[in-house]
């Protein structure tokens, strides 16, 4: 695989990162994960950078799942199976600890891999054309704990059980009702209501967003694993911040905050 496959671009504060295999409908192979990977890194790494979409080319699928046309390669051997399955959870796991928010553009199919990548996002936003599915029992595949727990923590375990033993597809109002989508707009307004969404956070303070993700991914761990002290810090690091007093001024004034992350 050559890096087309996987793109990725800028625009004012946000980082977009797109699945360019239309003709397979976005179906990822082994290549395709560690070019995501590398993108998500340089979109943390990067300060200008407030939010990251991820998105699929072609106006018909945001991520199908696997490239199963690969699976001879990739995943024919129990060891093969392994290596496959801790290269894609490492990345699912990048993304659900990422330290900006994460939003999945969802036009079309999101099925299988691409709906485990969905689910580790912050915000998922769909055009009212897009339909879901995990057609896991469909092929004997296995999913673990990790991908199975993000399924009943969004949608409960009533709906992610229904979803996971028929392998049958819903459709967009489905997912709103469950909860797996937060937003649902038309298919010719999907990528100006994601940019001006993408946008609009990116304008708010970021050390508070900052702060409400990092205290969100704490508050869906264990309780015996939460860190109390970071939220804390982190809280407290707001009021601390010049952003605060620029906050407060800009409230006076009535005009809008130039917020800097400081």
């Amino acid at each position: 695989m050559t890096e087309e496959k996987m793109l990725s671009r800028t625009q004012d504060s946000v980082g977009y990162i797109i699945f360019n295999n239309p003709e397979k409908h976005n179906a990822v192979s082994i290549e395709m994960w560690d070019a995501l990977e590398k993108f998500l890194n340089q979109f943390r790494e990067d300060n200008n950078i407030r939010v990251v979409v991820l998105e699929g080319a072609g106006g018909k699928s945001f991520v199908s799942g696997a490239d199963i046309s690969k699976f001879d390669k990739e995943r024919s051997t129990k060891e093969a199976v392994l290596s496959y399955n801790k290269r894609t959870q490492k990345v699912y796991e990048l993304i659900e600890a990422f330290p900006k928010p994460t939003i999945a553009k969802i036009n079309g199919y999101c099925i299988g891999g691409g709906l485990n990548l969905a689910v580790c996002c912050d915000i998922r936003i769909c055009s009212e054309k897009s339909q879901f599915a995990m057609p896991a029992a469909k092929l004997s595949l296995g999913y673990p704990f990790s991908s199975i727990k993000r399924l009943f923590d969004i949608m409960g375990p009533g709906m992610a059980k229904h979803f996971m033993f028929t392998a049958e597809k819903i459709s967009s109002k489905e997912a709103v009702s469950c909860g797996l989508i937060q937003k649902l707009v038309s298919e010719e307004n999907l990528e100006t209501f994601v940019n001006d969404y993408a946008f609009t956070i990116s304008k708010n303070a970021p050390l508070t967003v900052k702060a409400m993700k990092q205290i969100g991914i704490e508050v869906l761990k264990n309780p015996s694993e939460r860190d109390l002290t970071l939220c804390e810090s982190l809280a407290s690091a707001c009021f601390d911040s010049e952003d605060y007093k620029e906050g407060r001024k800009a409230f006076m004034e009535k005009r809008k905050p130039n917020f800097k992350g400081l």
